[in-house]
C-alpha cells in the first residue's frame, strides 16, 4: 500500500494524536513497520516537533519506554542546530565534488531490488523509508564512492519531507564525513528489513569483504541530472501597511501561528532559492495544498526584497530558519523540543544528553 498525505490541518492533527510510539520504536526499521507518516509536515512546519514530543508525553507514555521515538524527533532539533552552526558543512551550491551520480541509481536499476523499488516509491509518491534511505546513500556513497552532495540534492528534490538540514546531515553521517565512520548495509540487512529475498547480488557478502569491494560495473557510469523547480507566476500581493505581514515559506506553513491576529498572509516562494535548492512539482503541489490550512493567504513569487518593497510600512514577521538569514524584519524563534538547548555539540549523543536532563528537570516538575 502506496503511503497517503493528506494536507487538511484536521486530518494531520488526527495523525499526531493517534500514532503509537512504542511499535514505532519496536517497528520503525522494517519496511512494513508502524512509521508515522509524519515527517512532510515537520519538514513544511505545519506542525513541529515540539508538538509531536508534547502530544506523546501528555498521553501517559514514560520518556524511557519511548526514547526511541523521542531521539528520532530530536535527530531533527540536532541537525537544525548543526545547520545554524555549521552552514558549510551543509552547503549546497558547493560545485567542486561534481554534479553526477550513478545512472542505475536515477534508473532504478542499480540490481538491489529493494532499493530500486524505494526509488520508484520516491519519484511516484515522493516517500522513501527511513531504513531505505540510509541503504541508499550507502550504497551511492561507499560502494559507488560518489560524494553526497549530488545524490542528496537529487533525493531532496523528490522527497514530500525535504528538509535541508535532515537530509544533508544524514548523507554526511552515512558517508562518514569528517571523519566518522562510515554506514554500510550487506544483502543480509536490506533482506532482513524490507522482506526482500534477494541472494547473489554485489552486497551478498559480509561486513569484512564490504570495505573491500571496487566499484560494481553496475555503478560506475555517471550521469548528471538536471533539476529544475517550476514556480507559478503571480501578481503583487495586495497588503494592508497598517497591519503587519506574516511571512510563510517552505519551511513555514504552520496554521497556528500567530492565528489570532489581523495580519497580511503572504506564502513567499523565492525563485533565487528554488534555482539553487530545486524541488519537484510533486512537492510544490504538496506545500500549495499545505497552504490552503491558512485562511486568506496569498501566493508570492519573487525575493523577500520585492515582497518587502510592495509591503511599505508594513512590519515584516517570519519564523527562524538558516535558508531565511536575508530577511529583515521581526524574527520569531523556531519551535524547539527545548529552546534552552542552543549551540553546537560535537555529536548528537552530546546533544541528547542536555535533551536528556530537559526531560528529567520536565518529570520532576510535573510531578510535584
Amino acid at each position: 500500500m502506496r503511503p497517503v498525505f493528506p494536507t487538511d490541518y484536521d486530518s494531520i492533527k488526527h495523525r499526531v494524536e493517534n500514532l503509537d510510539p512504542i511499535a514505532y520504536g519496536k517497528t520503525r526499521n522494517y519496511l512494513n513497520g508502524a512509521v508515522t507518516r509524519l515527517s512532510p509536515y515537520i519538514s513544511r512546519g505545519v506542525i513541529s516537533t515540539r508538538q509531536v514530543w508534547q502530544s506523546v508525553l501528555k498521553r501517559g507514555h514514560k520518556p524511557y519506554e519511548i526514547e526511541v521515538f523521542l531521539k528520532e524527533l530530536a535527530w531533527r532539533d540536532y541537525f537544525q542546530l548543526l545547520f545554524e552552526a555549521t552552514p558549510k558543512d551543509f552547503d549546497f551550491s558547493d560545485t567542486s565534488f561534481g554534479q553526477e551520480l550513478p545512472e542505475a541509481v536515477v534508473r532504478a536499476d542499480t540490481g538491489i531490488q529493494a532499493i530500486d523499488l524505494a526509488i520508484g516509491e520516491l519519484e511516484q509518491t515522493g516517500y522513501m523509508h527511513n531504513h531505505c534511505r540510509m541503504y541508499m546513500a550507502s550504497l551511492v556513497c561507499n560502494i559507488a564512492q560518489t560524494h553526497w552532495l549530488a545524490p542528496a540534492k537529487w533525493m531532496y528534490y523528490h522527497l514530500l519531507d525535504g528538509d535541508w538540514a535532515s537530509n544533508a546531515g544524514s548523507w554526511n553521517w552515512v558517508a562518514g564525513s569528517h571523519g566518522r565512520k562510515k554506514y554500510y548495509a550487506n544483502q543480509e540487512n536490506i533482506n532482513r528489513y524490507t522482506g526482500s529475498n534477494q541472494e547473489g547480488t554485489f552486497l551478498d557478502i559480509d561486513y569484512e569483504s564490504l570495505l573491500q569491494i571496487p566499484i560494481p560495473e553496475s555503478l560506475e557510469r555517471r550521469v548528471a541530472v538536471e533539476l529544475q523547480t517550476g514556480l507559478p507566476r503571480t501578481e503583487i500581493p495586495v497588503i494592508d501597511p497598517s497591519l503587519p505581514t506574516l511571512v510563510y515559506t517552505y519551511y513555514n506553513l504552520d496554521p497556528e501561528w500567530r492565528k489570532a491576529e489581523s495580519a497580511n498572509r503572504i506564502f513567499l516562494l523565492e525563485p533565487d532559492h528554488f534555482s539553487k535548492l530545486p524541488i519537484s512539482s510533486k512537492c510544490l503541489d504538496f506545500a500549495l495544498k499545505l497552504a490552503e490550512n491558512i485562511p486568506e493567504i496569498q501566493l508570492f513569487v519573487g525575493s523577500f526584497s520585492e515582497l518587502k518593497k510592495a509591503a511599505g510600512d508594513s512590519t515584516m514577521i517570519y519564523k527562524q530558519h538558516p535558508l531565511q538569514s536575508h530577511f529583515k524584519g521581526v524574527e520569531d524563534a523556531r519551535d524547539w523540543i527545548y529552546p534552552s538547548i542552543k549551540g553546537e555539540f560535537q555529536s548528537f549523543f552530546a546533544f541528547w544528553r542536555k535533551v536528556e536532563k530537559e526531560i528529567k528537570r520536565e518529570t520532576v516538575y510535573e510531578n510535584k
